[in-house]
């Protein structure tokens, strides 16, 4: 499947490429980005290089997945944002909706980037799963800069969660 090319008035969503790796693995090895990503661990370099391939894999399987986010003014990779099923237990509140989620570079904080990108995946989102789909996202409880911008998108928290030990907060929105 050839993933499609969002663009936004700042930004252009489009399909990771292998040049993208090298500011992924910056982005994974930045406390700042992994402060609230899984246990907040610093990836290591082959660590990174599996995650990053599995991206194209996702598209490939599932029809859907996660972008490069660019900024359109330098060129500059800046981030991903997209959708993914990360195969949650039954029991979990997430299971059974696609997932989105959003990582930028410490650099691109506070400028209005993730929700622009988020905004632009969920307009994606309505037409493939249609309208009025469940979609949802888990956000790490002390992570203030994504729980606005989940806000600003239109979810809204119905649960709670933990992953590895920490807590996490579930919200979904109707496409």
């Amino acid at each position: 499947m050839s993933v499609p090319i969002l663009s936004t008035d700042r930004l252009i969503l489009r399909a990771h490429t292998a040049g993208d790796f090298v500011s992924y693995l910056a982005e994974r090895s930045d406390p700042m980005v992994m402060k609230y990503l899984g246990k907040g661990d610093l990836l290591t370099e082959e660590e990174a290089w599996q995650k990053f391939t599995s991206m194209p894999g996702h598209w490939a399987l599932m029809g859907y997945g996660t972008w490069s986010v660019v900024e359109k003014e330098s060129g500059m990779r800046i981030g991903n944002v997209g959708f993914t099923d990360k195969r949650r237990p039954p029991e979990h509140p997430a299971c059974g909706a696609p997932e989105m989620g959003w990582a930028l570079a410490a650099s691109a904080h506070g400028k209005g980037y993730a929700t622009e990108a988020v905004n632009a995946a969920l307009d994606w989102g309505r037409d493939v799963f249609g309208r009025g789909a469940r979609t949802v996202c888990v956000i790490s409880t002390d992570n203030t800069a994504s729980l606005r911008v989940a806000g600003k998108v239109g979810f809204k928290q119905f649960a709670t969660a933990t992953r590895y030990g920490l807590g996490r907060l579930v919200f979904e929105r109707m496409l």
